[in-house]
């Protein structure tokens, strides 16, 4: 009888409070009694009876009237309220983790099964599944870094849609670090700091993207430190995401950069060709259903692949536009329909030629990690192959000594100076140096 009453003011509450708000803070109450027109419910946190005591009870109270319950007044006691299995989704909506008033929404779009793999992301892809997949925390936390298009956001995406299908009971909070300090300031001015630290800290899954935002920023970084400490002594998982590597990360506290190493740390390489072929092939597959009857002749997608090498939003914007652009017009994509079409982004990839590009061509000529190559390491083996990239940095881009001396990992302009200077010594007393210099160049320049 309780149960029934109950299904039936849950039904309406879902109308009136919507079903993203319904699955965060109605689904995980239970009603227990009703006596002398006090209605009893019970939450499974503090947390969350103090929420929902101050933003539903009324609604609660009238949904219950309106189920025949002669209810006045709501009281809520902290007690295992069971949850019940959430309706199943319709497609068509927005995928929302659990923690619907502080996660961000997730995008539809950036699944596992729509990330095309290949060897510069195939850790990252093999990392982030077997998150997704649950069980016990093998390394913790999960930390994704690399540039900018190169799969983090997806793979991010990817494991809260993954949970949330597999484990929809699970409560996941997926936001950026932007928003972590906004929401951790937000508490403060509110004095509802208590509030915050128990949503951070009671859910079974935090990611946190772009986590370098939060450096040189002291008591958000703080509260990260001890919010991310209490999660790993629980046992829960934790997935970070960042633009370069813990170490790199300039102003971010000692402490927080070992912490976030202590789990497995996994670069996304820049794209190859036959990953950008992948995903060009991927894509067309889904803008063939999307324009019926277009036809793309062989060679444009090898040739997109060749010369489109910046990042991947690049790459698929480029193909989405030729698609949208042969459909209006009435042609077949050709070779010709392509470079009318993509002359402004295929002029762009031919004349500039970037600092990163160059240094990953160093790192991988010399079999280094690019996050040595920038970072602080001063062996001879990488310190030489850092001095070369600088080298060429200087001579191959209009870039000041300052901007390529921040893209090595912050050094100052007399640094990037000295490795110049270097290694035109080099060049000029070593034959070997000179035509490692030079091959770096031709192949930087095909």
């Amino acid at each position: 009888m309780m149960q029934e009453l109950w299904d039936r003011a849950s039904d309406t509450l879902r109308g009136r409070v919507g079903s993203n708000n319904h699955t965060a803070w109605i689904a995980p109450l239970a009603l227990t009694g009703v006596e002398a027109g006090e209605a009893r419910i019970a939450t499974p946190t503090r947390f969350i009876s103090d929420w929902v005591q101050r933003h539903y009870a009324e609604a609660i109270r009238e949904a219950l009237h309106d189920a025949g319950a002669a209810v006045t007044r709501i009281s809520f006691n902290v007690a295992a309220a069971p949850r019940r299995a959430p309706a199943r989704r319709n497609a068509a909506e927005p995928v929302r983790p659990a923690e619907n008033d502080m996660s961000a929404p997730l995008d539809a779009r950036f699944t596992f099964d729509n990330f095309v793999v290949g060897k510069p992301n195939e850790l990252a892809h093999a990392a982030a599944r077997r998150v997704a997949e649950g069980g016990p925390v093998t390394f913790n936390p999960l930390f994704l870094y690399g540039g900018v298009g190169l799969g983090k956001t997806h793979l991010m995406h990817a494991i809260a849609s993954e949970i949330s299908t597999r484990r929809p009971e699970s409560r996941v909070l997926y936001l950026s670090a932007e928003q972590f300090m906004y929401r951790f300031v937000q508490a403060l001015r509110e004095r509802t700091v208590m509030d915050f630290k128990e949503m951070f800290r009671t859910v079974e899954v935090l990611m946190v993207d772009d986590v370098q935002f939060i450096a040189g920023k002291e008591s958000t970084q703080e509260e990260f430190f001890h919010t991310f400490n209490a999660l790993v002594d629980q046992g829960k998982q934790i997935v970070i995401s960042a633009d370069r590597a813990p170490g790199e990360i300039k102003d971010l506290e000692d402490r927080i950069k070992s912490r976030l190493q202590c789990g497995l740390v996994v670069d996304l390489h820049p794209t190859d060709y036959e990953l950008r072929l992948g995903i060009l092939q991927s894509k067309t597959d889904a803008f063939r259903a999307q324009y019926a009857g277009l036809c793309i002749e062989p060679g444009v997608l090898e040739f997109l692949a060749h010369r489109i090498t910046s990042n991947v939003r690049v790459l698929e914007g480029a193909l989405q536009r030729l698609f949208a652009f042969a459909s209006l017009v009435g042609r077949k994509i050709d070779m010709e329909l392509t470079q009318d079409c993509l002359a402004d982004i295929l002029r762009a990839s031919d004349r500039k030629l970037s600092i990163e590009d160059i240094q990953r061509k160093v790192a991988e000529h010399y079999n280094i990690k690019l996050a040595d190559l920038v970072g602080q390491k001063r062996v001879r083996t990488i310190a030489r192959p850092r001095q070369v990239a600088m080298y060429l940095a200087k001579q191959m881009t209009t870039r000041s000594l300052p901007e390529i001396g921040r893209r090595f990992g912050g050094r100052d302009h007399t640094t990037i100076m000295h490795g110049v200077r270097k290694i035109e010594e080099l060049c000029a007393e070593d034959h070997g140096m000179a035509e490692d210099v030079q091959l770096l160049r031709r192949s930087l320049e095909a």
